[in-house]
């Protein structure tokens, strides 16, 4: 267990870990090597701001660098250096908090002028004992306007023994008159995987048992914070006799438990509704908050998208043996369906944070969610419903028109009937320029294999038709004539597509297929027409149309 202090008083982790050089600072190693050249080089700012979350280090480096600008080392005789030695009169009462030299001033506390004013008045005098007199300023963004102003007047000219460190986790909240007078750093937001090792270190060091899971639910509510996470080690060795579990970290911070958040999260995916309402009430009945279970929620969608996108992020360190289980089981779920719980579960913490009561609000958030979540995505719907309808293939032979023959056939195999052939060989080949230049800078005038005519675009590439020819004889292993007019472009291939999507969507939005859909899909429209195919010749019922990947979302829940 942890010693005590010579009042026989026990010393909080985070004070007791607080680190004494730049090698235990963590996750900073920009500012370290920016004050490494400073010292090196004699380029000491006269001003550092230093800006980041709560319980970062802000103040903890703010005295680092009052000690590596101070130290006289061992000997009496050093100068400054990045390694303080610790061992001088300096260091040690820095490191004390009690050297004469060195002023720390609360703006939270003091944010008037007045209280600026009687600290900045004994900057005219040198230091007593110390290299440098040193003001450090803590939370400076409180400082009144008034104060800042006076402040701003000694950092215009700022006496050659005195040097100010400010700290601020609101920076946007410093006047630019301020910021641009300083040197800026910002220190990190510590990694999951960072605060883990220091945990382990302080707790091997404690003589404390521990559990790995334990850890990672310290690491993930600490958000960053080194500070608070050793606060919270400290509760949670009390509460578990002197042993740090994870069911007693679980219960100190109201977490749910990540197993069961994960079988919440499978029957949402399910859309078990039942199954979820029970599960979630487990979770509620052994002290998970309503709040923390949504926010659990959101990052299991989190992580189990990263790990679809990024395969290799289900090795990473900072992922539990319990997140790395849940991600493999529930890595069947589609990116799009995980992009839609993602949605509707940031748009629950808003509902929750001002719900009357939070359970019940979850409870309808989860049931809304495993609801939407059981149905299928709008391009999967358009696939089932393509597979089902009966829609028969036809030529006709047509400059444009015509049902593609273009499948997966050998190259020599292939004959183009018509524009629409060539229109699918070119989507299968993957030639989008070609393409897209067939289209707008040639017209038709007559198509068959091996022969066709056409008139070309003045404006058109110079080696368009050498390059179609090209393409043309490769794919399909034949000579190809062109028969080539340069004129004005009748109608292209872009000018008949448009003229027929407009007149289609006039009357798409009646078709069965398509009312099914939005139907199905409140709030959703038709953007656009991707393919027409025709009924047979002797049937009266009008053209069907199918549209792909058209359906544009619109969850309003």
């Amino acid at each position: 267990m942890a010693e005590l202090n010579e009042n026989n008083q026990y010393v909080a982790l985070a004070r007791k870990y607080r680190p004494q050089n730049f090698e235990d600072l963590l996750g900073q190693d920009a500012l370290v090597q920016t004050l490494t050249n400073a010292i090196k080089n004699n380029h000491l700012h006269h001003a550092y701001i230093l800006t980041g979350i709560r319980g970062v280090g802000k103040t903890t480096t703010a005295r680092l660098i009052a000690r590596a600008i101070n130290c006289i080392g061992p000997d009496g005789n050093g100068g400054p250096t990045i390694h303080p030695c610790g061992e001088c009169e300096n260091c040690k009462a820095i490191a004390a908090d009690r050297h004469i030299d060195v002023i720390e001033l609360d703006a939270a506390s003091k944010t008037g002028v007045d209280d600026m004013r009687e600290i900045l008045d004994g900057i005219r005098y040198k230091p007593v004992s110390a290299r440098y007199k040193v003001y450090i300023i803590d939370e400076v963004h409180m400082l009144s306007k008034s104060a800042f102003n006076a402040l701003l007047k000694t950092l215009e000219e700022p006496p050659a023994h005195v040097k100010f460190i400010f700290a601020t986790t609101e920076i946007r909240k410093v006047p630019v008159t301020i910021l641009s007078r300083c040197q800026r750093f910002d220190l990190q937001r510590l990694s999951i995987e960072t605060l883990i090792k220091l945990f382990s270190k302080v707790l091997t060091a404690e003589k404390v048992e521990f559990e790995e899971e334990a850890l990672h639910a310290v690491a993930r509510a600490a958000d960053g914070s080194a500070r608070d996470g050793l606060s919270m080690l400290d509760q949670a060795i009390v509460l578990g006799d002197g042993k740090v579990k994870a069911e007693t970290v679980k219960n100190m911070l109201g977490l749910a438990d990540r197993q069961q958040s994960g079988e919440l999260y499978e029957k949402l995916l399910a859309g078990d509704v039942a199954g979820v309402l029970q599960t979630l009430q487990t979770l509620y009945t052994n002290g998970a908050t309503p709040m923390l279970v949504l926010q659990d929620l959101i990052e299991i969608t989190h992580l189990t998208a990263k790990v679809k996108v990024l395969p290799e992020f289900i090795n990473d360190a900072s992922l539990s043996e319990t997140d790395r289980e849940m991600c493999k089981k529930l890595s069947s779920a589609p990116i799009a369906i995980l992009s839609k719980i993602w949605q509707m579960l940031i748009k629950g913490l808003s509902e929750l944070q001002y719900a009357a009561v939070q359970i019940d609000a979850l409870e309808m958030i989860l049931i809304r969610i495993a609801y939407s979540a059981s149905l299928p995505t709008p391009a999967a719907l358009l696939e089932e419903l393509k597979k089902k309808s009966k829609l028969k293939n036809s030529a006709n032979g047509g400059i444009i028109g015509g049902e593609s023959i273009v499948g997966e056939a050998e190259v020599s195999d292939i004959v183009l009937e018509n524009t629409a052939d060539l229109l699918n060989l070119m989507t299968a080949k993957k030639v989008p320029m070609l393409m897209y230049a067939i289209k707008n800078d040639i017209s038709f005038k007559s198509f068959e294999h091996g022969h066709i005519h056409i008139a070309v675009s003045e404006k058109a590439d110079k080696n368009l038709v050498f390059n179609f020819r090209t393409f043309l004889e490769k794919e399909t292993g034949t000579p190809w004539k062109i028969d080539i007019d340069y004129e004005p472009l009748g109608e292209t291939l872009a000018f008949l597509e448009a003229k027929e999507l407009n007149r289609d969507k006039k009357n798409i939005s009646e078709y069965p297929l398509v009312k099914a859909i939005l139907d199905e899909f409140s709030g959703a429209k038709i953007d656009t027409i991707i393919r027409k195919q025709a009924e047979e010749a002797d049937d009266e019922e009008p053209t069907e149309f199918v549209a792909e990947e058209t359906i544009t979302e619109n969850y309003e829940d």
